[in-house]
């Protein structure tokens, strides 16, 4: 059949079939093409390699990250024993020592092997001010439905008679100790098109689920709906985020009387903390008369905004080399992201006095080295503390603690180095795309590396949903492929929010192409630089990312010795109708408005796939319990691959993991080494006892 008649009527795609995820057909494929795979690449073959990646996975000297909720840190780990993981605690005094105590709160694997389900730890919100009782969400296999569970934290039991929420696509939020904000799944109309909450209800102890008041509800056609109570003492107030799509959201307050909109643009982002507003606008927003570039971050008193005041403190403004990357509150602290030419820094912004003298002030704080990454990983908005992650390509995490005020923040745990990399260096070079942009990319590889295109080479990207790729540290890559004498590449192409909105938003809808060209230019340079020729550069991404790859795969098969594409949109005639997909319409469009399936057809691998067409060696993996993405795109570029003449395209299918591919540790190490074998071998570097 040919791509034009798939176009133009869905039902006539003849792999339908496989987009019944668990049916006996499908399945069975399923089972073939694992089995087709493994005997490729028999685990056997690559059990040295596993291990290895295990032993960096299950390192009991891997840093134990936190968040801080009252006078306790909260930890989840998983290791050899703990294969689903504790969730545990410790106070800051005892974190700091070298062999922390830990008090186990939640043993995944034991409740597991209790109850027959290999319950994995979502996230857990706790009571406030009292943090004796925590919502526990619990997924049954990795993917993003989840079970509701209310822990007394005291005893680790669940409570008998709690709250408890069936598996669904669940958010929850305290309210009080017998009340809470729940969005699930209530029954018929409840979900949105894109099958999350379109209701939210208040819930109050002892009240079944069902006859819980609606407190507010969203359109089938918007994303979801989430309702929060903010218990800051002083400040307390419930909060309604109204999310349209992927990029808009409204705020209101929810009152006795109503709900009280805050007045802006649906692409200003709305951050709520004390008495303070801040909004970041997606594209260039007037306020007040006032036009404030997209990226910016702004402030104002939330009474004073309330009440009509449209005066506006401009805390950070964007440069063409500058950008805004995040932003986190201590309790009163505004502790900001910045990225120069993807290179981060971190900068502390303190408010004004009471009575409004003194101006915002800002202080750099000083960490990391050149070409690395530095991220606020955790803040108390009880206190004035903050914990930064420091890490590179090959500078292992260092976790430093500080206190606004307090001085420079200090190391508390640093990493040890999971693969040598001596000999090695981190450069970063520009590509320049079709239309002349400018593309950054990272490099990291051997210092003498011979320019005469040898090098098996990686190229890594996304380019999508304002996502930043930076420096990071990973024991998998340093293993599996820089320790061999590979080349790791990451290119920050456009999507991608490495410099701000106006990045992402130029690759959108009938501008996606440009992502594509982007990386595509990162290719041909890493060619005419003599890195590596095309025999020898692979390509690897995951979800939009595994897009990417894919249309690599179809509108550029020459630049490339092989292709890795993991829980990918592929389909993008039926990706709304598949999983969350309808949740993307915003960054893709919509494929069922003609005018937008003219543009979209064009970066839809699975309508240009041609036969004779000379496509490198290709290797898709999923997870049948993926209910983001789900495993049937992925399924079906395969299997119309194999229809095309391609043979040398293989699938992986794990059960369980989610949109994350893999649900342990070991899982985790098997798709790797069955993916870094893959590449070693196609792309041509030498055997190893690996």
């Amino acid at each position: 059949m040919t791509a034009d008649a798939r176009d133009s009527s869905t039902p006539d795609d003849p792999f339908l079939w496989l987009e019944e995820i668990h049916g006996d057909r499908a399945l069975a494929w399923v089972r073939a093409e694992n089995e087709r795979t493994l005997a490729r690449s028999p685990e056997g073959s690559r059990a040295e390699l596993t291990r290895e990646l295990l032993e960096v996975l299950e390192s009991d000297e891997r840093i134990p990250y936190v968040t801080r909720h009252g006078e306790h840190l909260y930890n989840l780990w998983r290791d050899a024993e703990h294969v689903q993981g504790l969730w545990r605690r410790t106070t800051l005094d005892e974190y700091q020592a070298p062999a922390p105590e830990w008090e186990v709160l939640l043993d995944l694997d034991a409740l597991g092997a209790a109850e027959g389900i290999p319950w994995q730890f979502s996230r857990a919100q706790l009571l406030s001010p009292t943090r004796d009782r925590a919502l526990v969400s619990l997924s049954p296999d990795g993917g993003d439905a989840v079970a509701v569970r209310e822990l007394d934290l005291a005893t680790g039991r669940f409570v008998e008679g709690g709250f408890e929420v069936p598996v669904a696509k669940t958010m929850v939020s305290w309210i009080d100790r017998d009340t809470v904000f729940v969005g699930t799944h209530f029954g018929p109309g409840s979900l949105t098109e894109s099958s999350y909450a379109r209701t939210a209800r208040r819930w109050s102890r002892g009240q079944a689920l069902t006859d819980a008041p609606e407190v507010h509800a969203v359109a089938a056609t918007d994303m979801l709906v989430h309702v929060t109570h903010d218990s800051t003492p002083g400040y307390e107030r419930d909060v309604v985020r109204e999310v349209p799509d992927f990029f808009t959201s409204r705020t209101l307050l929810l009152t006795d009387a109503g709900t009280v909109p805050i007045d802006v643009p649906e692409d200003v982002d709305v951050d709520l903390h004390r008495e303070w507003l801040v909004l970041r606008p997606r594209t260039d927003t007037e306020i007040g008369g006032v036009v404030h570039a997209a990226g910016s971050l702004l402030a104002a008193r939330l009474d004073d905004f309330l009440a009509g005041s449209r005066e506006l403190a401009v805390l950070f403004a964007p440069t063409s080399s500058r950008s805004l990357e995040d932003w986190a509150w201590t309790a009163g602290h505004l502790v900001v992201t910045l990225l120069e030419d993807v290179a981060s820094r971190i900068r502390v912004l303190t408010p004004p006095d009471a009575d409004g003298s003194g101006g915002w002030r800002e202080e750099d704080v000083r960490v990391g080295t050149p070409l690395a990454s530095a991220s606020v990983v955790a803040t108390d908005r009880e206190t004035d503390e903050y914990w930064l992650a420091v890490t590179g390509f090959l500078t292992p995490p260092t976790l430093l603690h500080g206190v606004v005020g307090e001085g420079a923040p200090r190391p508390v745990k640093e990493q040890p180095a999971s693969f040598d990399a001596q000999g090695l260096e981190v450069q970063q070079h520009f590509a320049v795309s079709d239309d002349g942009t400018r593309v950054p990319y990272f490099q990291v590889g051997p210092r003498d590396l011979p320019l005469d295109g040898s090098a098996p080479t990686l190229l890594s990207g996304y380019g999508g949903f304002e996502n930043s790729r930076l420096p990071s540290y990973s024991g998998v890559v340093g293993r599996g492929w820089l320790a061999r004498g590979g080349v790791y590449v990451l290119a920050n192409i456009r999507g991608g929010g490495e410099y701000g909105p106006a990045w992402h938003r130029s690759a959108l809808r009938q501008d996606r192409h440009r992502a594509y060209e982007d990386f595509a230019a990162v290719a041909r340079d890493l060619v005419t630089r003599g890195v590596t020729v095309p025999a020898r550069l692979g390509c690897e991404g995951r979800s939009n990312g595994g897009l990417l790859v894919g249309n690599m795969l179809t509108t550029y098969p020459e630049l490339f010795g092989a292709v890795i594409c993991g829980v990918p949109l592929l389909d993008m005639r039926r990706y709304t109708r598949l999983s969350a997909g309808a949740s993307w319409i915003a960054e893709y469009g919509d494929p069922d408005v003609p005018s937008d399936w003219d543009f979209i057809r064009t970066f839809s691998p699975y309508h240009n796939v041609r036969a004779g067409v000379a496509y490198p060696p290709t290797l898709v993996y999923a997870a049948t319990s993926d209910d983001r993405v789900g495993p049937v795109q992925a399924r079906k570029m395969v299997e119309l691959l194999h229809d095309t003449g391609v043979e040398d395209a293989w699938y992986f299918e794990n059960t369980a993991g989610g949109h994350g591919g893999s649900a342990d540790n070991p899982a985790t190490a098997r798709l790797q080494s069955l993916i870094h074998a893959f590449l070693w071998e196609r792309l041509g570097g030498v055997a190893t006892a690996a």
